[in-house]
């Protein structure tokens, strides 16, 4: 750990509720220093925008909305999760209600010492492809947050080719605007 500016930073290990990207170091802000001057904030007026990352507890799966799996080291949607991404969009597109996270995740391999960073980038560039196509297929741009957890939060444990292919993927969660 490193302590900058009065913030605590730390590697990619704390819950994933708490992270805040800095810059493009591969690290996350976990927790801010009070400082000694520092006088109460109130809290800023709300805004369209969100602000932060989204709280991931809030969101929920729903069974009409089905993961896709990515090739090794890849982040280009196969022919056949294109038709899931469309049905996902149809069905996003008929609940106009409802927000949705993508999350990105990779499997546990990587091809640099620094493996967790590549696969931190790489399921964010597979959340970002599966939003891509969605907002290709009319779903609000402003309805879709995006998420990696990278080698993080695996579906399957095992050192196999079985296993990694389904970490290898994007999931969608949904909740109520």
């Amino acid at each position: 750990m490193a302590l900058a500016s009065g913030a605590l930073v730390a590697a990619c290990s704390a819950p994933p509720d708490q992270h805040t990207p800095s810059a493009s170091a591969g690290f996350f802000v976990v927790a801010q220093a009070p400082s000694a001057t520092a006088a109460p904030v109130a809290p800023a007026p709300s805004s369209d925008r969100p602000i932060g990352l989204p709280r991931t507890r809030d969101y929920e799966p729903n069974p009409e909305l089905r993961d896709i799996y990515f090739d090794f080291g890849k982040a280009v949607i196969r022919p056949d999760d294109v038709k899931i991404l469309d049905a996902n969009a149809a069905w996003l597109r008929a609940h106009p209600d409802y927000l949705v996270l993508i999350e990105g995740h990779s499997d546990s391999r990587g091809t640099t010492d620094d493996k967790n960073e590549l696969n931190m980038d790489l399921g964010e560039r597979r959340a970002q492809a599966a939003k891509e196509r969605l907002v290709a297929q009319g779903v609000e741009p402003k309805r879709i947050t995006i998420l990696s957890y990278g080698q993080e939060r695996p579906q399957c444990a095992e050192q196999s080719e079985r296993c990694w292919s389904q970490n290898r993927r994007s999931r969608f969660l949904v909740k109520p605007r």
